[in-house]
């Protein structure tokens, strides 16, 4: 799954926070900052734990303030960690 956030998600710990979760649900992928002020995260694993961790995507950490989170299957091959850059 690749999602999108919007919000104030650049600077407050969001990828971070995200790897953390990710990594407590056993999940591989990453989070990244976009140009437009957008976090990316692609996140591969068990759909219940997918759909988790895009539950979680929509409160973020507690610095965060999430507008909106844009969800999509990704084709991409899961990488064996969850990473952020």
């Amino acid at each position: 799954m690749r999602c999108y956030v919007s919000g104030r998600v650049q600077g407050v710990f969001f990828r971070a926070s995200a790897r953390h979760e990710a990594e407590r649900l056993g999940i591989s992928g990453y989070a990244r900052n976009l140009q437009d002020g957008r976090v990316e995260v692609l996140a591969c694993g068990p759909k219940p734990l997918v759909e988790e961790l895009c539950t979680w995507l929509s409160k973020g950490p507690a610095q965060a303030h999430v507008s909106n989170v844009s969800c999509e299957l990704a084709d991409d091959g899961p990488p064996p960690l969850f990473t952020i850059g």
